[in-house]
């Protein structure tokens, strides 16, 4: 099926006789409601226009704020000309309309060669899926990449159509819908990297599914959410703070990796850097780590977020297949240390050179991006199953010309070993564990947290008890 450009979005909806709804822009985001009135029949559409473009103005109308391009600022803004549609048009038209509200609030910025960063903005829809429904609602954060500020308007325009012709025609396939955003758009001019599904049009939508599909449509080289489920953009959870951040594919967390995140939290808290400040303390998982063969099971996902969950923290999916990606990312949202426990095959992985061959700099350029702002690598150690050898950070095999930077690295403590570890969970290996979930073998309790246990079983998760052994 051919994709419709913006204009021809625009006055589809113009022409679509059931429409009929209020655009509400604020800060630099006046570029939709314009795509309305620029392809003709707006009066079909458009009930009212605002843009309450001064601070005081904006908080007479939709309450004060101590951040004006917000989400709690976007809300307000919908409840409030929603609600003001109804009192004003419902009686006399509301049994052949359906009404909306489209809201944004937006800043721009110029981006300078020294890399400072773009703008960004809420943006979101109120509507009705039939005529007097209750209506539903789709929040969505962009981040707009280009370096001019106009360019960085007319991005913002049309997704904003977009956002507003996916809600009304492709509401019953959010997938779809989340696809069609960037429509006549690309990721290297903006990115939506948070979206949230709400009310009875998507009341059988689970946001962490669509937070996953963000990542896989590259929409977002990351998405995150919290223990509840509840889509966040990553400033709202770690902005100024200190973080840990474990990565795995948890096919289920085992006892091990808690007990490396907790080891690794232990050391964390006693760097000067943090003066007593507690971090949030996260789960990361990449697409890779998702693929169970060649593709993402979505059951299999929600079984995994099930369980770290039960562990009350939050989640990020992310596209980073190396460390110092998800570095400079983390970066972005906080300039607070950064703390990464990591298995010592992981380490070794870290000096692969053959990893950074896409790099002008190679392992140099990588390790440069993953330290350069404080980050830390917490190592727990590894037990060869078959020798019985111990490997930590003093004895792990480089090669030769990498011992003086590696030994730097260690001497300077960007580097450590994660001390106080509980020895006999070096002897559970995760992969022997999935078989036994499927088998319902209830021994895997002496290897996975207990509330995660308690929840495989309640909610039959990862198979559990699906090829029972016979009587």
């Amino acid at each position: 099926m051919e994709k419709l450009g913006t204009g021809q979005k625009a006055l589809q909806i113009n022409l679509d006789a059931k429409r009929y709804g209020t655009f509400a822009e604020i800060g630099a985001g006046q570029d939709v409601a314009r795509w309305f009135f620029h392809v003709g029949k707006a009066s079909g559409t458009v009930a009212k226009t605002i843009s309450a473009y001064d601070m005081a103005v904006s908080d007479a109308i939709y309450g004060a704020s101590d951040r004006y391009v917000s989400r709690k600022r976007l809300q307000s803004m919908l409840d409030r000309e929603f609600d003001l549609l109804l009192q004003r048009l419902d009686k006399s038209i509301g049994d052949r309309r359906t009404f909306f509200a489209f809201a944004n609030t937006v800043t721009t910025k110029h981006i300078s060669k020294a890399g400072e960063e773009g703008g960004n903005g809420w943006l979101g829809i109120k509507f009705q899926n039939l005529p007097r429904s209750e209506p539903s609602t789709i929040i969505i954060h962009a981040r707009m990449l280009d370096w001019e500020t106009a360019r960085q308007q007319e991005a913002i325009g049309t997704l904003g159509v977009n956002l507003i012709h996916g809600a009304f025609y492709q509401h019953v396939e959010p997938e779809r819908l989340i696809g069609s955003l960037l429509d006549s758009l690309s990721w290297q001019r903006i990115e939506v990297d948070m979206i949230k599904f709400s009310g009875p049009a998507f009341a059988g939508v689970d946001n962490r599914l669509m937070a996953l599909q963000l990542v896989q449509q590259w929409l977002t080289e990351a998405a995150m959410f919290t223990a509840a489920g509840e889509s966040v953009i990553p400033s709202e959870l770690l902005y100024k703070k200190p973080v840990l951040i474990e990565r795995g594919s948890f096919r289920p967390l085992t006892n091990p990796m808690l007990d490396m995140l907790e080891r690794a939290q232990e050391m964390f808290v006693q760097e000067p850097a943090l003066q007593g400040e507690p971090p949030v303390t996260m789960f990361e998982m990449t697409l890779r780590q998702l693929q169970v063969g060649d593709a993402i099971d979505h059951r299999d996902f929600l079984d995994r977020v099930d369980t770290l969950g039960a562990l009350g923290k939050p989640v990020l999916i992310s596209n980073f297949l190396r460390y110092h990606r998800l570095v400079t990312y983390l970066s972005r949202h906080t300039q607070k240390p950064i703390g990464l426990p990591i298995g010592l095959v992981r380490l070794r992985d870290v000096f692969d050179e053959k990893f950074y061959t896409d790099l002008p700099g190679g392992l140099m350029e990588s390790l440069g991006q993953l330290f350069k702002n404080g980050a830390k690598l917490y190592v727990y150690p590894s037990l060869d199953k078959k020798t019985g050898k111990l490997s930590t950070v003093e004895n792990m095999e480089v090669a030769p010309h990498q011992r003086h930077l590696y030994a730097h690295l260690v001497e300077n403590k960007f580097i450590e070993n994660i001390t106080g570890y509980n020895a006999e969970m070096l002897k559970v290996y995760s992969g022997e564990l999935l078989a036994k979930i499927q088998a319902g073998d209830e021994s895997i309790a002496k290897f996975v947290p207990p509330q995660i246990f308690e929840l495989i079983k309640a909610k039959n998760l990862f198979g559990w008890a699906k090829n029972p052994p016979a009587a």
